[in-house]
């Protein structure tokens, strides 16, 4: 879920609760907050606290609500962790380190740790071409152990490695790229942490609800007809086009946080191109 800002750039906690409760209304199961769609490398550990709460409030009791804390400091990923415990999160997102690129030893304990640090469960986020370094497929099987570590979102682009970890690991698979999420499917994943969920919804349940039916051809219906709503979404940066489309929608999000920058006129009418072809309604 993105961070609704008001027009001066503060945080908008009206704009979250109103956000929140349109997208499990629209058929989410929980939404993710803090996560990089939420523009965490921007916000304050205060403002992520407070997001929380608020989401919380308006949505807890018929969604799941997970906090992105992962960072690349082990130290300040647990006490983001610790934070949204308190706050009410029903669970928590941790991406790989990034930039720092350390060994798989390291990515074991900086999750263990975390995991280690509350009581809440864990969904690995492996997304080596935002951290620089991938979670190997025998790190995640060890990291699978841990009573707290349940899920993983993948955005690591190999159905391959993707298939052999689900097997192994027994994790709740969750695609973290929206062009391969019936893909993902056909391998094991169970559901979708999704960008383009913003928008499309209740095609992306039909999507799961057909395929976990056993009717493919309609599953590959819904996808091949969203495809143009999956490129149109990443054309830019992913935050970008979905604030601009909750905007074309007349829906909370307001401005970005540089470096993050708005659509240019001609990228915003390319948009509406894209999500019209795709059937979303402007």
């Amino acid at each position: 879920m993105v961070t609704p800002f008001t027009a001066d750039g503060a945080l908008d906690l009206d704009g979250a609760r109103q956000l929140a409760a349109h997208l499990v209304d629209a058929g989410n199961d929980g939404l993710i907050v803090n996560g990089t769609t939420g523009e965490s490398p921007t916000t304050s550990d205060a403002e992520k606290a407070e997001l929380v709460r608020a989401v919380v409030d308006a949505v807890g009791g018929r969604a799941h609500v997970v906090a992105g804390v992962g960072t690349n400091d082990t130290r300040h990923s647990i006490e983001l962790a610790r934070a949204a415990e308190s706050a009410g999160a029903h669970g928590l997102l941790t991406v790989t380190p990034y930039y720092n690129k350390p060994p798989q030893e390291g990515l074991f304990r900086h999750f263990t740790a975390i995991a280690d640090a509350t009581e809440l469960p864990v969904m690995l986020y492996d997304i080596p071409g935002r951290s620089g370094v991938p979670i190997n497929t025998e790190t995640i099987v060890r990291l699978a152990e841990h009573p707290r570590i349940v899920a993983n979102k993948d955005a690591k682009g190999d159905l391959g490695r993707a298939s052999w970890a689900i097997a192994r690991s027994g994790l709740a698979w969750y695609s973290g790229d929206d062009m391969l999420n019936l893909p993902l499917l056909s391998v094991g994943a169970c559901g979708f942490v999704s960008v383009v969920s913003h928008v499309v919804t209740p095609e992306l349940r039909a999507m799961i609800d057909a395929h976990t039916s056993g009717d493919v051809q309609k599953a590959t219906e819904i996808h091949q007809k969203l495809l143009p709503v999956f490129t149109g979404m990443f054309r830019t940066q992913g935050v970008i086009t979905t604030k601009a489309a909750l905007a074309l929608q007349g829906r909370p999000g307001g401005p970005l946080r540089l470096p993050l920058v708005e659509l240019s006129p001609e990228e915003t009418a390319q948009l509406k191109i894209d999500l019209a072809a795709g059937g979303v309604q402007l």
